[in-house]
């Protein structure tokens, strides 16, 4: 009889392990073709209409720069909050930025404002379980996404990765910030992490609204759908946005495929700053024919200073192809480099919580903000460089003559690439 539920046992453990490891959905096969450009009409058609969300006019967009900015504002617009916030994110941890963040929400809530926290529970597991319950007892509606249970555990490598907040259904916030000490100042030294995050008032809110409400929805089957979560939104800017998202529970392949396309309609230039570099055989294909077309790639990832030495080097192994290409990879110096920003052709910008890596186009719920304005893609195509000018390039020739041990360590690590 032993051996008999040892067996079960076993079989129950590989079957979850399986299912988790699976990337759902069928993947891209093929490379995909270059039609057109982004500043062509079509470009925006497939953007909005193929990969589905509207593209949104009349928004007013802020870029915000390190912790220094981008701590400060989201709190002072939580602490505006006359009706409702919403809230999800991958990273909360204990310390004084998670709780300036557990204080205010919770002071709104006690104020009479409806507040809802979606937190990953991986992510969320390093905050203290006092703050959980003072958020709880204030009146918050707190959520753990996919919290170990029964129900779920074949979906436990699924994880949030979004980063949103919205407050009032009016202002929203995306980027790369987690809610923890590491983003907090100016990237002034290796305790303190270099990030972008970005403010939004406008049209395209209510998408925000929406890429939240659905994972709200499959934390707790309820919907939030009143006008004080989908105001009128009347225009406060120039600026057409969508807010993009994808989910291995439905359009797993949707991120991926947003980048692939926008790098296939690339004519010009592609600035590429990514935390987590890991690409797959299709994003190769795609960034060495755009080289080969005339484009300008430049890449930033990070260097010495980061959290995951491993997916450092299972990037660096893929790099091979690239460098012979002519693209020109820099690695961030400073601290950890952790934005997640694309910007083609100066004029199209793509930032949020996507690295790029196939965890993030396959196995996380993410989102990006796609922005399509000249003049909003110069701004931060000055970002770019003084990142750059902070950066160290690495030549073909030293990628290649790198040691054999760093090379054997490298491509090992690389095999695990569809989990990183």
């Amino acid at each position: 009889m032993i051996h008999i539920i040892i067996a079960i046992a076993l079989t129950a453990i590989v079957t979850i392990l399986i299912a988790n490891l699976n990337e759902g959905e069928k993947k891209i096969e093929t490379q995909i073709e270059s039609l057109y450009a982004v500043t062509d009409p079509q470009f925006l058609r497939s953007m909005g209409v193929l990969l589905g969300p509207t593209i949104m006019e009349g928004n007013r967009v802020e870029h915000l720069e390190n912790g220094r900015e981008i701590f400060p504002s989201m709190l002072a617009a939580i602490r505006s909050a006359k009706k409702t916030i919403t809230f999800e994110t991958y990273i909360y941890w204990s310390g004084h930025i998670g709780k300036a963040f557990v204080e205010a929400l919770s002071e709104r809530a006690r104020s009479g404002v409806k507040v809802h926290v979606l937190l990953d529970w991986i992510g969320s597991a390093k905050m203290d379980e006092d703050m959980l319950a003072l958020l709880r007892d204030s009146g918050v509606e707190v959520e753990r996404y996919h919290q170990p249970h029964w129900a779920n555990l074949t979906r436990m490598n699924n994880r949030t990765h979004r980063k949103l907040l919205i407050v009032d259904g009016q202002v929203a916030f995306t980027g790369g910030v987690g809610i923890a000490d590491h983003w907090d100042g100016n990237a002034e030294d290796k305790d303190h992490w270099r990030d972008s995050h970005f403010r939004v008032e406008g049209p395209a809110v209510s998408e925000f609204q929406a890429v939240f409400l659905d994972n709200w929805i499959k934390a707790n089957g309820r919907v939030l759908h009143a006008s004080e979560y989908f105001p009128h939104i009347e225009p406060t800017g120039t600026i057409p946005a969508q807010m993009f998202s994808s989910s291995p529970t439905g359009g797993s392949e949707s991120m991926h495929l947003m980048y692939l396309l926008s790098i296939a309609s690339s004519r010009e230039t592609i600035l590429l700053a990514n935390s987590y570099f890991v690409p797959d055989e299709l994003a190769i294909q795609a960034l060495v024919a755009a080289a080969r077309r005339g484009v300008k790639i430049r890449i930033i990832t990070p260097g010495e200073h980061i959290d995951t030495e491993v997916v450092r080097r299972a990037s660096r192994a893929r790099w091979g192809e690239l460098l012979e290409a002519g693209i020109e990879i820099y690695e961030y110096q400073p601290t950890m480099f952790h934005c997640k920003i694309m910007i083609v052709d100066g004029y199209l910008v793509s930032t949020g919580s996507t690295n790029f890596d196939n965890r993030s186009f396959r196995l996380n719920d993410e989102a990006n903000l796609n922005i399509y304005d000249k003049k909003f893609a110069e701004e931060m195509s000055r970002e770019f460089e003084q990142d750059l000018a902070r950066s160290r390039r690495v030549t073909l020739e030293e990628w290649k003559s790198r040691p054999l041990q760093e090379k054997l360590f490298e491509h090992a690590m690389s095999l695990l690439g569809k989990q990183l």
